[in-house]
């Protein structure tokens, strides 16, 4: 019988105090929490794998300060949220989050998303684009763009960890095990050399950690790499490729580690030809994939920027 220090974390155990507060709200048929600070025009921090809300404790805080209703949510299957057994796509994904402007009484919001976060944002702008005023994209392509580099050998290398993520239960079974730690190893891959050897990388992978360990987290993470796989051949996927298509309007500023090893600047640079209206690309050097935790001072001050117009 398990101990109880080997009972895995509830869903409670990313409700982290700090300058901020926790609630659930309900969008798109699902219970998404949220962490957010402030008052003032919406704007919305979208996180990747393998984060959840906490992410973004050092951007909450600055964007409150600077005029504006910072909300970071935790993702379907991740954190806090709902974890329902399917809508692990990105139009689903992107509906979720279109729904939660809605929902927080905006009609429009700055989207901001990093990783898988990204893509979500990039999707929401392209088939909602109502839903966004402004849209910042952090250490990832443009879904067709990302689609497009894989013809180069050096980006599907980076991406080999998705190939693994296609079998069922196992990487569930991985990511939950005590005598495993893939959360540090694909973070210390991905991540520049400067943050890594701090205290601040190892808590946040402790943090991490622990919040893939919540019942069924695991599953909900791993369905979104499942279904970019799969997707790519069925006519689900193509039909939203065909949709991608769509040229972003919102002004869009990218930022982009110069030494992401997930995610090569390569690859990321040519998603500027599917925005259509004002496009900023800056490349961050000597930064990894995790640009608001490796040097979260010169995110906060991009995105107070970009989010002030």
């Amino acid at each position: 019988m398990a101990t109880p220090e080997e009972e895995p974390p509830d869903a409670t155990s990313v409700l982290l105090p700090g300058p901020w507060t926790h609630r659930d709200v309900s969008a798109n048929g699902v219970r998404l929490h949220v962490a957010e600070a402030g008052e003032g025009p919406l704007v919305l921090l979208l996180h990747g794998f393998p984060q959840f809300w906490w992410t973004w404790r050092a951007q909450l805080p600055t964007l409150a300060a600077a005029g504006f209703h910072a909300v970071a949510p935790d993702l379907r299957g991740y954190g806090g949220s709902d974890k329902p057994p399917r809508g692990y796509d990105l139009p689903t994904a992107a509906s979720d989050v279109a729904a939660l402007v809605r929902a927080l009484g905006e009609r429009d919001a700055v989207v901001v998303g990093h990783d898988w976060g990204g893509l979500v944002a990039w999707s929401v702008a392209a088939l909602h684009p109502r839903s966004v005023r402004r849209l910042v994209v952090l250490s990832m392509a443009h879904p067709r763009r990302l689609r497009a580099s894989l013809t180069d050998s050096a980006q599907r290398r980076a991406l080999r960890h998705i190939l693994g993520f296609q079998l069922p239960r196992l990487p569930e079974r991985r990511l939950t095990r005590a005598d495993d730690d893939p959360v540090a190893e694909l973070m210390r891959r991905w991540a520049g050399p400067a943050w890594t050897s701090t205290a601040d990388f190892a808590q946040a992978v402790g943090r991490y950690r622990s919040a893939a360990r919540i019942p069924q987290a695991a599953y909900g993470s791993m369905e979104y790499f499942r279904w970019a796989g799969r997707s790519q051949v069925r006519p689900d996927g193509l039909r939203y490729a065909r949709r991608m298509a769509a040229p972003v309007t919102a002004p869009t500023l990218q930022l982009h580690g110069g030494l992401d090893a997930c995610v090569l600047p390569s690859s990321a640079l040519g998603s500027g030809r599917y925005v259509a209206g004002a496009y900023d690309w800056r490349e961050l050097p000597d930064v990894g994939h995790f640009p608001q935790e490796e040097v979260p001072e010169a995110v906060n001050d991009a995105l107070v920027e970009w989010a002030s117009g």
